[in-house]
């Protein structure tokens, strides 16, 4: 699927900021009346399996019915709707590392870097901010 408009600009596969995950970023609808959003899933990771020898799964997710998912090709990034100027809000960030979701926004700073801004649902006002590079391959 092609992506549409502004959300051209951002799909692709981003570097986290500690650079040991890279996400892939894509557009979704859920219908074709639907306007479409932004979404991101774990396409990679430096350290996939667990002291075990195992896959890292979703272990701290508090739906234990989750907690057996694999994280490579998680889906940690969700429902992002492009506002202008290169910004898209109103999404969630699913951090597995802490069994977490966050509100979020994300900023195109330039080509090959973004800001992902995420905070608590409940109040915006506290949260963190990281920023990821475009993979080139």
């Amino acid at each position: 699927m092609l992506a549409s408009g502004q959300n051209a600009n951002i799909i692709g596969d981003w570097h986290n900021a500690e650079k040991d995950a890279v996400i892939t970023i894509f557009e979704e609808k859920a219908n074709s009346n639907e306007k479409a959003t932004i979404a991101g899933k774990i396409s990679w990771m430096k350290d996939p399996l667990d002291g075990k020898g195992n896959p890292k799964t979703d272990n701290l997710n508090p739906d234990k019915k989750l907690q057996k998912r694999k994280r490579l090709g998680m889906r940690i990034l969700y429902g992002f709707i492009y506002q202008g100027g290169n910004v898209w809000e109103n999404g969630k960030v699913y951090d597995p590392k802490k069994g977490k979701t966050y509100g979020g926004e994300i900023t195109l700073t330039s080509e090959n870097k973004l800001d992902l801004k995420g905070h608590l649902l409940w109040f915006p006002l506290i949260g963190r901010s990281s920023t990821w590079t475009r993979k080139i391959n």
